[in-house]
């Protein structure tokens, strides 16, 4: 229901944040998603940040995700929907350091509500990169309703708030 306006002004917002943030500064090998239209939209900051970090992206392989390295030219319409990297060039999730996650809703306490499949948190269960929850206000509520493999945010990111979450 928001305006383009509105949602190009919140991801400008959030991911104006996100460059701030250490952990953002300090790392190279960087996993971003490709934004679906309700989700705040990375495109930008992908062509902002494109020449000077190593970007990548998800690609559905069954029940995981595959990592491969970002190249706008190189994308194509993957599961659910979404524009996904072509190619063979898998990359381990242990040589990623910071992954931006997209969701439905965060909480206060850094959970993560998804879509319901599972993806992100088998791939976030394999990694010691700090994980970064990026949204809308809106999206940021009091309380999840978490399983145990449900993996939780190290920050959130909002238009108006960045939560570090303390383990």
């Amino acid at each position: 229901m928001l305006s383009d306006d509105d949602k190009s002004g919140a991801a400008e917002q959030v991911f104006s944040q996100l460059e701030k943030c250490a952990a953002f500064l300090l790392a190279d090998k960087i996993l971003m998603y490709h934004s679906l239209p309700d989700e705040l939209s990375t495109i930008a900051f992908l062509d902002k940040w494109g020449m000077k970090k190593h970007f990548y992206l998800p690609r559905v392989n069954g029940v995981n995700l595959d990592i491969l390295p970002y190249d706008r030219s190189r994308l194509e319409l993957g599961a659910f929907h979404i524009e996904e990297p072509v190619g063979d060039e898998l990359t381990d999730p242990a040589e990623i350091e910071l992954i931006v996650v997209p969701a439905v809703a965060y909480d206060r306490r850094g959970n993560r509500l998804g879509r319901g499949k599972g993806f992100y948190d088998r791939l976030l269960s394999t990694t010691k990169a700090t994980k970064i929850g990026v949204g809308y206000d809106f999206q940021l509520v009091d309380e999840i309703d978490v399983e145990p493999h449900d993996i939780p945010m190290d920050m959130v990111i909002t238009q108006t708030e960045v939560l570090l979450i303390s383990k």
